[in-house]
């Protein structure tokens, strides 16, 4: 009897125990998710302003002395001036030949950086990479500088090589690349060896498909960063024919009638922000996955 009635005392313990640790849990989750959730809301703000104010018309927003955070008439009329008053078209295309050719020349050279740190001996190499992720610790000012400096001597301005050149390389995804390449077993590279498989036969056919999570990553954050590009264009170039989309958003921002003409402004950056929306939503998980490769060791 006396051990029914601690064994019943025992079990309501637990289910007190687990019923305070459910209140618990629950407590915990509510808060962590309201704060998420009002988080995700501050982050999302700027781009529903950016889209409301896009379809404001120029008058609406001028008049409006307190801003409101609906539209009760909606236009298109600022899509249409973006693409008149200034030739934005072209200017997308010149973004797009840009970001292509930049993305694909970098992918070139990082690769086979990446392979030379990674798979082959020579002597220094560890000393020779150490140097190379020093240069991480430059200011990019002072790079942006001395790459000034160097295409103006070269008569490079308001060309696509100037503007493309000084963005074919970048330390950190060379050390993102490495580190995903150092990942996979040197049996294989052994036995490629032994079955008279060269050096870039071996990289092309083995350690890419291995590590495509990494290089689809590297591809789309520099798409990003080649669109999202705007010193180094407003810095090299002061011909139109060579603009990219952010000098066509500083022309629409000025071509207000003595006032910025913001609606029109924001109406581009919608434009210019859809395609790369669109790019990472597709491409989230191969983004995910491969920062998350990128950063194990092991």
């Amino acid at each position: 009897m006396f051990i029914t009635l601690n064994a019943m005392d025992n079990r309501e313990k637990y289910l007190k125990a687990e019923k305070s640790d459910k209140t618990k849990r629950v407590i915990k989750n509510v808060l962590v998710y309201s704060f998420l959730g009002i988080w995700g809301l501050m982050v999302l703000f700027p781009f529903y302003w950016m889209v409301l104010t896009s379809f404001k018309s120029y008058a609406s927003y001028n008049g409006e002395k307190i801003p409101k955070f609906y539209v009760t008439d909606p236009t298109f009329e600022n899509f249409t001036n973006a693409f008149s008053q200034v030739p934005l078209g072209r200017y997308l295309l010149n973004t797009f030949i840009f970001t292509v050719v930049t993305t694909a020349i970098m992918v070139i050279v990082i690769t086979l950086a990446a392979f030379a740190f990674s798979r082959l001996e020579f002597k220094g190499r560890n000393l020779l990479f150490t140097i190379f992720l020093s240069m991480m610790m430059i200011p990019s000012e002072l790079i942006v500088i001395t790459n000034y400096v160097t295409i103006t001597n070269l008569d490079m301005r308001n060309t696509f090589s100037g503007l493309i050149l000084p963005s074919v390389m970048s330390v950190f995804y060379v050390y993102l690349l490495r580190e995903n390449f150092a990942q996979v077993p040197d049996q294989l590279y052994y036995a490629a060896k032994v079955d008279g498989t060269s050096d870039l036969k071996y990289l092309f056919r083995v350690m890419l498909p291995i590590c495509r999570p990494t290089v689809v990553t590297i591809i789309i954050l520099k798409v990003i960063e080649c669109w999202n590009s705007y010193v180094w264009p407003r810095l090299i170039t002061d011909d139109k024919n060579y603009y990219l989309v952010s000098n066509g958003i500083q022309e629409i921002r000025q071509s207000g009638f003595g006032r910025e003409n913001i609606p029109a402004m924001m109406a581009a950056v919608v434009v210019i922000s859809l395609p790369l929306i669109v790019l990472f939503l597709i491409f989230r998980r191969q983004i995910m996955a491969g920062v998350s490769r990128g950063g194990l060791k092991g």
